[in-house]
């Protein structure tokens, strides 16, 4: 049986994971091992393969380096273009890759399979949208337009979360026989489960059964599907089902159990679990190791988080931005200020990189549980290092200010997070923080340059303007906001924004005509 073959399982894993969206390996190789493994049977260091995997700018061609390599008197091989593809996707270089498979696509000595086609609608989606990878499957000769090409597309719907268009698309397949093994079954589990459908998975499994085999996503699917909702005698059932029909539970299998009984109130079934876990995590599966850490962390075992961090630095020459956010994270759910003081130390003195998420992690864990003075050192390190802060680092710190009532300095740093996109959409709630805060202290020229703020990045809404009336009437002052202003906006009045500009112009001593929904021709919001 497959499930007994460990190598035929695993072939069977990769391919059910062919168009999964899940984070490229942490342990992938770098662009010149890649390079030197895929082309060892071409020309040395200046192999196609590495010209292929140097190009990084989307204005340097794909199609003409190949075109030279063959003036140059050398063969071109599909199966070494087809390895260069695979390595650019797992790195989400989109546009090269999409570029050798369309000069594939018209090679008449390249003979194309399904999956061929599939790889290249699913880079067309990517680069080009969905309405292009549509077209190219309708293009497709007969022949092509099978299950693989088929999945391809539904992995896309899914991806962009279209229900409807992927229920239409398996109804489509349903007809044509297409439904013969778990894949797409697999894409609508993850779709439903993530949309929150619960209800739908037990039927979606059931028409699973009645027409192909489950396979070991599916039932880490369905077990993700329990841990959303704690039921922990659905999963025990499950994973008993798993070992009836023999098929080998992995590393995510035990991790979504771990986490199923952890928050279940199960520690020695969690800690089985882990162990389990443990075992099937390999070098290949490196990112199991952070799943294994962050899961010891919600057990509160900092002995365990500490030997693993230990194992993976011994086994590993150089850990991945990825991995030193998990461990941060990790060491600061516990409390352990001192170690993250120590491995945000290591990630400065191993690492060139400017990644932001590392000092946002510990600027979080400062803001919240130790001191501003902390914080704002963290920062001044951060900015000395040649690190650029992105918008969320000063939604931290704005975050930070708030709760020390230093409205200023955290309307300055608001300030500067809007500057950083251009398109900023500020967290609601740290928005409705700082209103909370202005309207408590009256603080009209705070309430001012926060409007200001909000309107360059188009992001009033009528709740942030009926707050800014209530600072102003509290000072006593008028709002030199009109309804004509309002309207110029496109905020939409409401019965309390009336009042409110009533209100501020009585207490401005005016005497004006009353001001009403009817009279603005408004309807409230």
């Amino acid at each position: 049986m497959l499930a007994r073959n460990p190598r035929a399982l695993s072939a069977a894993i990769a391919s059910a994971r062919l168009f999964s969206s899940a984070a490229p390996s942490t342990s992938a190789a770098d662009p010149e091992t890649f390079a030197a493994a895929s082309t060892a049977s071409c020309d040395g260091k200046h192999s196609l393969g590495r010209r292929l995997l140097r190009l990084v700018s989307p204005k340097r061609s794909a199609v003409r380096v190949i075109r030279e390599w063959a003036e140059e008197g050398n063969r071109v091989h599909k199966h070494q273009l087809s390895r260069v593809v695979k390595y650019l996707r797992l790195h989400q270089r989109y546009f090269h890759a999409l570029q050798i498979c369309q000069w594939m696509s018209i090679q008449p000595l390249f003979k194309l399979s399904q999956g061929d086609y599939a790889i290249h609608l699913d880079l067309i989606a990517k680069v080009h949208g969905l309405a292009s990878a549509e077209k190219f499957l309708e293009d497709l000769p007969e022949g092509m337009r099978g299950q693989s090409t088929c999945n391809a597309l539904l992995h896309t719907y899914v991806q962009n979360n279209m229900a409807s268009k992927a229920e239409a698309l398996v109804g489509k397949m349903s007809e044509r026989g297409l439904l013969y093994c778990a894949l797409p079954y697999n894409h609508m589990l993850k779709l439903y489960i993530s949309n929150g459908q619960l209800n739908k998975v037990p039927w979606i499994i059931q028409e699973l059964k009645k027409n192909a085999c489950p396979d070991v996503l599916t039932y880490n699917l369905w077990l993700s599907a329990c841990a959303k909702c704690n039921d922990v005698k659905g999963a025990e059932k499950i994973f008993l089902e798993m070992e009836e029909r023999s098929i080998s539970p992995d590393w995510l299998t035990y991790s979504t159990l771990a986490a199923i009984y952890i928050n279940g109130g199960s520690p020695k079934k969690a800690a089985t679990a882990l162990k389990e876990m443990e075992k099937r995590i390999t070098p290949e599966l490196r990112a199991g190791y952070c799943s294994l850490i962050s899961l010891h962390a919600k057990m509160k075992n900092i002995n365990e988080v500490n030997r693993i961090w230990g194992k993976m630095k011994s086994m590993f020459r150089k850990m991945s931005n990825v991995e030193y956010m998990c461990i941060l994270a990790s060491v600061m759910r516990l409390g352990e200020s001192e170690l993250a003081d120590n491995i945000y130390s290591e990630w400065e003195s191993e690492s060139g990189s400017h990644d932001t998420r590392i000092v946002n992690t510990l600027l979080g864990f400062y803001i919240r549980y130790e001191t501003m003075d902390k914080a704002e050192g963290l920062f001044e390190r951060m900015v000395n290092r040649g690190i650029n802060p992105c918008h969320y680092t000063w939604e931290l710190l704005a975050s930070g200010y708030l709760d020390k009532k230093r409205i200023d300095k955290a309307l300055d740093c608001l300030n500067k997070a809007q500057s950083c996109l251009k398109k900023w959409k500020p967290n609601d709630e740290l928005i409705r923080s700082v209103l909370n805060i202005l309207e408590e202290q009256g603080h009209v020229w705070g309430a001012d340059k926060l409007l200001a703020i909000l309107q360059k990045a188009g992001c009033v809404t009528m709740s942030t303007h009926n707050s800014v009336l209530r600072i102003y009437a509290k000072a006593g002052l008028m709002l030199p906001t009109t309804v004509e202003c309002l309207e110029k906006e496109n905020v939409q009045l409401d019965e309390e924004t009336c009042q409110s500009i009533n209100m501020t112009n009585k207490l401005s001593g005016e005497d004006p005509n009353m001001l009403s929904l009817e009279s603005v021709n408004l309807s409230p919001s």
